[in-house]
């Protein structure tokens, strides 16, 4: 059985992604991608007429993708900690293909984003944070986990310093840094 190759959409998106992730949404153009794709910059402008409506669509298939991930995680780990470390390891999925968060990356150019860009970024985010503020939500309440103030400040801490902790790996050239940081962050949930 053959596979039939991406189709040209796929193979765009799949490029600026990766430019996105390890470029930022001002470090790449069209040029980069005809070149990468082997289309012309007019037959790009036809699949995607602007930069914000194919980052636009990056965001909607990075947000597609992270909720598939994270209902995994629902579906495969019932203990708060175990959520929470398989919850990390998407972060250091991304690091160990050279890349960082898409939205991440989007963040760092958020004042130049077109405002529908800003949007979802903020969206993504929130996400996030409400995703964690259930899952602390949950294990605080099952007695699985401990930790000070509200649920949602403790999500906001942790998307805040994973976010981070990726930028320092990435600097470093070294997921180790990462990975020490996550789990000391665990380790501060645990139960004593």
């Amino acid at each position: 059985m053959t596979i039939a190759a991406p189709d040209t959409r796929t193979r765009v998106l799949d490029v600026a992604e990766r430019l996105v992730q390890t470029r930022g949404f001002n470090g790449f153009s069209y040029a980069d991608i005809s070149v990468e794709v082997g289309i012309s910059k007019a037959s790009l402008h036809y699949h995607f007429p602007t930069k914000a409506e194919l980052v636009g669509c990056l965001v909607e298939r990075y947000e597609h993708d992270f909720h598939l991930a994270v209902s995994r995680i629902d579906n495969s780990h019932d203990h708060a900690l175990d959520r929470l470390k398989a919850y990390s390891e998407i972060y250091v999925r991304v690091l160990k293909a050279d890349r960082m968060c898409l939205c991440g990356m989007l963040a760092a150019d958020y004042t130049t984003l077109p405002d529908v860009i800003q949007k979802r970024v903020l969206k993504f985010f929130q996400f996030n944070e409400d995703w964690l503020t259930s899952a602390l939500s949950r294990g605080r309440a099952r007695k699985e986990i401990t930790f000070a103030g509200k649920p949602s400040e403790a999500a906001h801490l942790l998307v805040s310093t994973l976010e981070g902790a990726m930028l320092l790996a990435r600097a470093h050239k070294d997921i180790a840094r990462f990975r020490l940081l996550a789990a000391s962050l665990l380790k501060g949930l645990a139960l004593k």
